[in-house]
């Protein structure tokens, strides 16, 4: 069964679901409650989500207004969001790892009329500012034993309790039966459908408005391009809804073809949770990938002798079977049986802790570096990578399943046109389209820019910003480098991230960093170059490795100094950064850094909350520190 994706707004999905897909009795969501993992039923999903629509309609709430959520994954998220969805408000997801004073900002900027807050913390910070904004008028805790809190504050805005909500809802639905009704069918796909605020790596954050035909021609055409979703899946949620790609790639998704949604607990708990409900889908990160490679590798090789030896050997046979599959070839007898064993052996026991049922990984965010996916590939497990923006609703390309190649993030999805141009004539090299698609194309490199359904509505209260996103020819300018390789689109960095050196040579961090970033040492590394003669970085070692190699207790990582300073450590990373750095140009290679005892920090502003650094913010706040590597490598020559 492969039911048709014919939504134009996004309440349309759920509704479609249950008229032609599942019944109301069919499991929707799942979370889990003390020990067990609870099911939620269409049926029960939809009588929630009438109930909290008829209490907005009741409180006065309009097609047009702006409802805030600051809330971690999980089933109210759902609740709430359809709620206002099928009303014709629009959703105004707030990051939970955003400080008062953003919160602040985007509450006022939005003119959020309520705001669904998810616990304790995030309410404390809510509580702080909502006085500072006058379009406030209702709090939602949703959680009990909220009145702790807000008995204690003088608010110009009302509380209640998401559940009291929902049993006051309940008791109002039939009353507003007609009006939720009606105002379902009344929104058009030109209607916006949600705000959501940019990372602002680079000064105030942007309210991107997305409409309902950007949401779901998204995901119509994504599935597209990956047909082997099915209406019996199950994707293990844990990337935040705030953020365009969750929603897009797994709810939305999962709202369109009637797959199964389960909220992991925490990142903490991701493995144990894969263990548990054993997803077929899943969407990550590139650095949870990396995470999971190194911890493979270091399971396979450190007890050294026969079983490293068999953990490697795997590894290449692994690798040769893909590389004939991927030739279009089929894998000779003695290869097959070789990979059968390698598979019994290694292979089988990876996949086992993801839950053995994966069918693929969705990676997006950030581009995976091109050894990640090939290890995984190795493996046999099938890593597919997205790209796009908020401004893209987000998807611009996706690996197809059946096609990979590493390094790249995928085919242009149908429907838009992707140019690459010059970055100082502003000549637009070649425009890619899904049909005009050739495996052997390779194109010069530039700025990517697009133009078509994805494209957003504009920013929020900012048409100045809007105009210079957007061109007079419709041209949304994306920001990122990247050209396309063997037909597909391949990101070579952001723009803003250029340094160019003291000599004119045009230095991007991202490939330079990844390429130290296959050291199992390292954890982070930030490129530093800008208009100096050659490359430094602050570098961030790896915790557990660290402690491991060096026997450091956790003491050693709360003490105040910000870098490290132990000669044997700095020597340690130095060896890898020689290994790796020999796989560079000269003027890219590192020749001097700091070693960082700690992450960069979301709470000292240094990185957004889609954990990309703010390069402006660290390179003011650790000037003394980059002008001391540049003074140590001029005295050291």
């Amino acid at each position: 069964m492969k039911p048709p994706v014919d939504a134009t707004t996004v309440p349309q999905f759920i509704r479609n679901t249950v008229a032609h897909i599942h019944p109301l009795t069919h499991p929707f969501l799942q979370h889990k409650v003390g020990n067990d993992w609870k099911v939620i039923t269409y049926g029960e999903a939809l009588a929630k989500i009438d109930a909290v629509s008829a209490w907005m309609l009741d409180i006065g709430v309009a097609k047009g207004d702006r409802l805030g959520l600051i809330i971690e994954n999980g089933p109210d998220y759902v609740f709430y969001d359809q709620a206002l969805q099928q009303i014709g408000a629009v959703n105004t997801s707030i990051y939970p790892t955003l400080s008062e004073a953003e919160i602040e900002y985007i509450l006022n900027d939005s003119g959020a009329k309520t705001i669904l807050v998810g616990n304790p913390f995030l309410l404390r910070k809510v509580l702080k500012i909502a006085n500072n904004c006058p379009a406030l008028i209702r709090i939602i805790p949703a959680f009990d034993d909220f009145e702790k809190y807000t008995d204690k504050v003088s608010l110009n805005a009302g509380v209640i309790g998401f559940q009291q909500l929902i049993a006051e809802g309940t008791a109002l639905v039939e009353k507003h039966r007609n009006a939720i009704n009606s105002a379902r069918e009344a929104i058009l796909p030109s209607d916006l459908s949600c705000l959501i605020y940019t990372s602002g790596t680079t000064g105030t954050p942007k309210g991107v408005m997305l409409t309902h035909h950007n949401l779901t021609e998204n995901v119509r055409v994504s599935l597209h391009q990956i047909p082997v979703i099915e209406y019996t899946d199950l994707f293990l949620s844990f990337l935040p809804l705030s953020h365009v790609f969750e929603r897009t790639a797994t709810y939305h998704i999962c709202l369109a073809m009637g797959c199964q949604i389960a909220f992991a607990q925490s990142l903490e708990l991701l493995a144990k949770n894969m263990g548990e409900v054993r997803p077929t889908v899943m969407n990550c990160v590139p650095r949870l990938l990396e995470r999971i490679q190194d911890k493979a590798m270091k399971n396979g090789t450190s007890a050294g002798g026969v079983k490293s030896k068999i953990f490697l050997w795997s590894l290449g046979i692994g690798k040769k079977y893909r590389e004939v599959l991927e030739s279009g070839k089929k894998p000779g007898f003695i290869l097959s049986q070789e990979h059968k064993l390698a598979d019994k052996l290694v292979f089988s026991k990876i996949k086992e802790k993801t839950g053995g049922r994966l069918k693929f990984m969705i990676s997006g965010g950030g581009a995976l570096p091109k050894n990640v996916g090939e290890f995984f590939g190795d493996l046999g497990i099938k890593i597919l990578e997205g790209f796009g923006l908020t401004e893209t609703s987000p998807v611009m390309s996706v690996t197809e399943y059946h096609r990979q190649v590493y390094g790249t993030v995928g085919r242009i999805i149908p429907g838009i046109e992707v140019g690459i141009q010059n970055v100082d004539t502003k000549q637009i090299y070649t425009v890619q389209t899904y049909d005009n698609f050739k495996e052997d194309y390779t194109s010069e490199e530039g700025e990517i820019i697009v133009r078509g359904h994805c494209v957003m509505k504009g920013y929020y209260n900012k048409p100045e910003e809007t105009k210079v996103a957007i061109d007079p020819e419709g041209w949304f300018h994306t920001g990122d480098i990247g050209r396309f390789y063997k037909g597909n689109l391949q990101i070579t960095d952001r723009l803003k991230n250029m340094l160019v050196n003291a000599y004119g040579k045009n230095i991007y961090p991202t490939p330079v960093e990844n390429t130290y970033l296959k050291s199992p040492k390292i954890e982070a590394v930030f490129l530093i170059g800008d208009k100096r003669e050659y490359v430094t970085a602050i570098i961030t070692p790896g915790r557990e490795t660290l402690q491991e190699t060096f026997g450091l207790d956790n003491a050693f990582f709360e003490q105040p100094d910000l870098f490290i300073e132990d000669q044997n450590i700095i020597d340690w990373i130095s060896q890898d950064l020689r290994k790796y750095g020999n796989e560079l140009a000269k003027f890219e290679r590192i020749k001097n850094f700091k070693v960082k005892r700690n992450p960069f920090s979301m709470d000292e502003g240094e990185i957004t909350p889609t954990m990309k650094p703010k390069r402006k913010v660290i390179e003011k706040k650790y000037a003394d520190a980059i002008d001391e590597l540049y003074q140590q490598a001029v005295e050291a020559d």
